[in-house]
């Protein structure tokens, strides 16, 4: 057999992780190369994976509903024309040459550990049927079989577990040959958080069980590990106090990848803020003024493409705040790639397609690009290139009422404007004839985060200097 290894992609430069949600083929099935062969979910996308090759899928590595690791083997296809429909590993053992009787069972074996043969045990009357052992297999490897599949669970059930005081084993588990998921997990916490603790039971005969103890009242600490630069940091996080009439609510998966990315980046990066004021009143009647030209050809026009068109002119004129830092070297980026943060899920969640090569695309290109852009991260229909690349980010807090705002770098980038919200406002503007006047202005704070082992604030005041002037003097024929 000639077996190629089928890998959990990676969906995006911050995603460590991906959950297999469902596989569209099982063992035995041809593939054809292309075809779609299972589906995953990760915190930016949902996405049907294509086989790498053409053959028969023989083995399946990760159940449906397992989080793993980004480049894990995750099935295997064999090649050859008329390969075998299951694996080696799949077929079923032949029968041994005679039965074993089971000793009682031992403490759990780890996988590399090796016992010695189980002799019969001397009965008197006829053993009752035992499970039957492959020739030179034990007891203690029978177990790790068991637990591999009943109780070894992935990565992230493991460490949820951990936290919250766990037995993966008590756990009722709905993935294939009952293995515990996340969803399992998740749903157990729930029920037992919802059951209020009962009474201490009375002292239990040695056939009873006693049922575990309720959880306390105050929440446990733990740790997180966040991935820098290959290396791993753990970060302890305090004990939470939960009280009576407190609601525990676990995070979802887009949370916790958004927490481990920015708690990362202030990591990684030595962050500072400046802020700008913007006059937009001459954008304002620009956009009015072109409106209708737009909705000729169905598209809605926003500010942001102004924005957008700002910001390209400036990182055109400062290219250090359009690259990322790899150790010791700065890498200049060629194209200018704008990720475009979009809150999705009510606001409770937020992603960051990238609209690629945004130098090379009009007033209204930049118009359709970003619009159906931030319409599949609504409609959760991003594809892998839609979220991977960017260059610089643009994430507008103004949309629900912001001034400005300070926002954390989106590595590997080394800045990102927060653009504030576009309001009325009394400022200090000259007449007709020169003279100082209060006049009534649309304007807007601009607020750009940048890595200060690279950015100094010179460079950035120039940069927010260059958005200002072209957003004031935005040319009149640009469509």
């Amino acid at each position: 057999m000639s077996k190629v290894d089928v890998i959990m992609p990676q969906m995006g430069e911050s995603i460590a992780e991906g959950t297999l949600t469902r596989w569209l083929k099982q063992i035995g099935d041809p593939v054809e190369r292309d075809e779609d062969l299972f589906e995953i979910s990760t915190d930016k996308v949902d996405a049907d994976i294509p086989s790498p090759v053409a053959g028969t899928l023989v083995e399946i590595l990760v159940e449906e509903g397992s989080t793993v690791e980004v480049n894990t083997i995750v099935a295997r296809i064999d090649t050859q024309a008329g390969a075998a429909g299951v694996s080696e590993t799949e077929r079923p053992k032949e029968e041994p040459r005679e039965t074993v009787e089971l000793a009682p069972p031992e403490p759990p074996a780890t996988a590399s550990s090796a016992a010695a043969p189980v002799p019969p045990a001397p009965s008197p009357t006829p053993p009752a049927p035992a499970p039957r052992l492959p020739e030179g297999g034990t007891a203690a490897e029978v177990q790790t079989r068991e637990e591999r599949i009943q109780t070894k669970s992935t990565p992230l059930v493991r460490k949820i577990a951990a936290e919250h005081g766990v037995d993966i084993a008590d756990v009722a588990g709905s993935g294939i040959a009952g293995r515990v998921t996340r969803d399992d997990l998740l749903s157990h916490l729930e029920t037992r958080t919802a059951t209020p603790a009962a009474a201490a039971p009375a002292a239990a005969s040695p056939s009873v069980t006693a049922p575990a103890a309720p959880p306390a009242p105050a929440g446990q600490p733990g740790s997180m590990q966040v991935p820098i630069h290959g290396a791993t940091l753990e970060i302890r996080i305090p004990a939470v106090p939960i009280r009576e009439g407190d609601t525990v609510e676990e995070m979802s998966r887009v949370r916790l990848r958004t927490m481990e990315h920015m708690l990362m980046s202030r990591r990684i990066s030595a962050h500072v803020t400046s802020v700008n004021e913007i006059d937009f009143e001459h954008v304002v009647r620009l956009r009015r003024k072109l409106k209708p030209k737009f909705e000729e050809q169905g598209v809605k026009l926003t500010y942001g493409p102004f924005i957008m068109k700002a910001v390209i002119e400036a990182l055109r004129e400062y290219p250090i705040l359009n690259a990322s830092v790899d150790g010791t070297r700065v890498v200049y980026h060629r194209d200018i790639n704008l990720g475009i943060a979009v809150a999705v899920a009510g606001g409770k969640e937020l992603i960051v397609p990238v609209l690629k090569n945004a130098d090379q695309l009009s007033l209204m290109g930049l118009t359709t690009g970003a619009n159906q852009l931030a319409e599949k991260a609504r409609t959760k229909t991003l594809d892998f290139d839609d979220i991977q690349g960017g260059t610089f980010t643009i994430t507008n807090v103004g949309v629900f009422g912001n001034q400005f705002g300070m926002p954390i770098i989106n590595q590997p980038q080394v800045a990102i404007l927060g653009t504030g919200v576009i309001e009325k406002r009394p400022v200090v503007v000259q007449d007709t004839m020169g003279n100082d006047v209060i006049g009534i202005r649309h304007m807007s704070y601009f607020g750009l985060s940048y890595d200060h082992r690279v950015v100094d604030g010179a460079i950035a005041a120039f940069w927010l200097n260059k958005v200002k002037d072209v957003l004031e003097n935005f040319p009149e024929d640009v469509i």
